[in-house]
C-alpha cells in the first residue's frame, strides 16, 4: 500500500458496488444519451450494433490486462505506474499527463453542459452561475473523504442505470406491441432496423463509428485508478471488471436496439435526445423533463469521476517524484487535496478556453483528450505483456498470480492491435484527423519535457 511522505495515507474504503458504479459512471454519459442517434444515422442500426460489440470486445481485452496488473500491484493512479515500471519512465510520465488532460478537459465541458441543461427550468438564471454551483458541489464531494466521493458516485450512477433499464423494458414492450404506441401507431417490431438495408453506408462507416465508440467506452479503466483505495482488491477488482463488462454490453447494445427499432433511421440524428423522441412515441408523460434530469445526473457523475481520476494521476506523478512532491500530500482522511485543487483549476481553464477560444485552444484540447484514451489503453496492454515476461524471467510461476490475464500473450497483443487500428482509422476521417495533428506533437512534447527535467535533476544531483 503506497503512502505519502506526509501526514495522511490512502484509505481502502471502496467496495465492489462503488468500483462498478465508478466505472459505469465514467462510461454512461452524454455519449449514450445524446450522441447515440448520430451514430445510428452514420452507420445504420446494424452497423452501430456491430461497432459497439467490437468496442466492448476491445474494452474487455484491455480490462483483462488491467486486472492482472491492478490485483498484483494495487496502486492509486495505477496504469501510469505500470507504464513507468514496465515500458519506461518517460512513457509513464506521458500516459499520466494524457490521462490528466482527458479528464480536466471533460470537466470544463461537463460544467458548461450542466449549466445549459438548467436553462430548461430556469431560463432567466445565467448559465455560468449553475456551472459554478455544480463545480463547487463536485469539488466538495471529492475533498472530504474517498467514502463520500464513492457514495455520491454510486447514487449518481444508479439514476442513469435505472433509467436505461426502464427505457429498455418499456421500449421492448412497445416494440412488440405489449404496450400501445402513442398516436395509435402499429408495433414496429424489427422493421425500422432493416428498413434502409443491412449496412446502408458500407463497412467503412462501421470503422468510422468504431472510433467514436471507443471514446464512448472510455472510463472503464477507472477501475485501475481506484485499485489503491479499494477493499480487498484481489477480490473486488476482478469482480468489478466482469460485472462492468456485461452490464455495458446489455446497456449499450440494448439501448441501440430499442432506439433503432422505435425510430426510423432518418429521424435518429435530430438534435434532441433520441431517448426523448422514443419516450414521447411510447407516450411517457414529461419525457423531456425526465431525460433532462437524467442527462444532468449523467454529466455530474462524469465530472465527479473525472475530478477523482485527474487528482489521483497528479498524486501519482508526484509520488514518483516527476513533479513537485507538494502534489503528493494527503489530508488526514487520505485525500490528495493539492492535486485536487490543481485538477479543478485545469477544468476551470478548459471551461474558459471553450468560451474565449473555442476554435483554437479548446478544439486542440478536445482532440488530444479524444486520442489520449486509446493511447492509455495501448499502454495498459503493453505494460501487462512486459510485466508477465519479466515475472516469468524472474523465475515466478504464473499460478502464483491471484488474477491472471487469460490466453497470454494473445489478449494483450490483440487489444493493442485493435486500439492501434482505431488510431490509424482516425487518419482516414477528415473530421477526426485533428486528433492526430494535435495529439502526436503533445505526446512528443511530454517525452522532451520528461528527459529535460530528468537531466536537470541529475545535474543537480537530486536523483533519489
Amino acid at each position: 500500500m503506497e503512502n505519502s511522505n506526509d501526514k495522511g495515507q490512502f484509505q481502502r474504503k471502496m467496495q465492489t458496488r462503488h468500483v462498478v458504479m465508478l466505472s459505469l459512471g465514467g462510461v454512461i454519459g452524454t455519449g449514450l444519451f445524446l450522441s447515440s442517434g448520430y451514430t445510428i444515422q452514420q452507420a445504420g442500426p446494424l452497423g452501430t450494433i456491430l461497432s459497439y460489440l467490437i468496442g466492448a470486445l476491445v474494452v474487455y481485452l484491455v480490462m483483462l490486462c488491467l486486472g492482472e496488473l491492478s490485483v498484483h500491484m494495487p496502486e492509486t493512479g495505477a496504469f501510469h505506474s505500470y507504464a513507468a515500471k514496465y515500458i519506461g519512465p518517460a512513457t509513464g510520465y506521458t500516459v499520466a499527463w494524457l490521462y490528466w488532460l482527458t479528464w480536466t478537459v471533460a470537466l470544463g465541458s461537463e460544467f458548461t453542459a450542466a449549466g445549459l441543461l438548467m436553462q430548461r427550468w430556469f431560463p432567466s438564471v445565467n448559465v455560468w452561475i449553475w456551472s459554478a454551483l455544480f463545480a463547487v458541489m463536485i469539488f466538495l464531494f471529492n475533498a472530504f473523504t474517498v467514502k463520500l466521493f464513492a457514495e455520491s458516485e454510486f447514487w449518481f450512477s444508479l439514476v442513469k442505470v435505472m433509467t436505461i433499464v426502464i427505457f429498455i423494458i418499456l421500449g421492448g414492450a412497445a416494440m412488440f406491441g405489449i404496450i400501445p404506441m402513442a398516436n395509435a401507431e402499429p408495433a414496429p417490431f424489427f422493421s425500422n432496423i432493416t428498413a434502409s438495408g443491412w449496412f446502408p453506408y458500407g463497412a467503412t462507416a462501421i470503422l468510422m463509428t468504431m472510433l467514436a465508440v471507443n471514446f464512448a467506452f472510455s472510463g472503464t479503466e477507472l477501475i485501475g485508478i481506484a485499485a489503491g483505495e479499494t477493499e480487498n482488491p484481489e477480490k473486488t477488482i476482478p469482480k468489478a471488471i466482469h460485472t462492468t463488462l456485461w452490464r455495458l454490453i446489455i446497456f449499450f447494445i440494448g439501448t441501440i436496439v430499442i432506439l433503432s427499432a422505435l425510430l426510423p433511421m432518418s429521424d435518429a440524428s435530430v438534435l434532441e435526445s433520441p431517448f426523448v423522441a422514443v419516450m414521447e412515441r411510447i407516450g411517457v408523460p414529461y419525457a423531456a423533463d425526465i431525460m433532462n434530469f437524467v442527462i444532468l445526473t449523467a454529466i455530474l457523475s462524469a465530472a465527479n469521476s473525472g475530478l477523482y481520476a485527474s487528482s489521483r494521476m497528479l498524486w501519482s506523478l508526484a509520488d514518483k517524484k516527476t513533479i513537485s512532491p507538494w502534489f503528493a500530500r494527503l489530508t488526514k482522511r487520505g485525500v490528495p487535496f493539492n492535486a485536487l485543487v490543481l485538477s479543478m483549476a485545469g477544468g476551470a481553464l478548459a471551461l474558459l478556453s471553450s468560451i474565449i477560444a473555442p476554435g483554437t485552444v479548446y478544439i486542440t484540447l478536445v482532440s488530444i483528450s479524444g486520442l489520449a484514451v486509446v493511447v492509455v489503453w495501448m499502454s495498459i496492454s503493453v505494460s501487462q505483456y512486459m510485466f508477465r515476461r519479466q515475472y516469468l524471467r524472474e523465475g515466478h510461476d504464473v499460478k502464483d498470480l491471484v488474477y491472471r490475464t487469460p490466453l497470454y500473450p494473445f489478449v494483450p497483443i490483440v487489444s493493442f492491435v485493435l486500439c492501434l487500428a482505431s488510431c490509424i482509422g482516425i487518419a482516414f476521417d477528415p473530421t477526426q484527423r485533428i486528433a492526430l495533428y494535435c495529439g502526436i506533437p503533445f505526446i512528443i512534447l511530454c517525452y522532451i519535457v520528461y528527459y529535460w527535467t530528468d537531466r536537470t535533476k541529475k545535474k543537480r544531483g537530486l536523483t533519489s
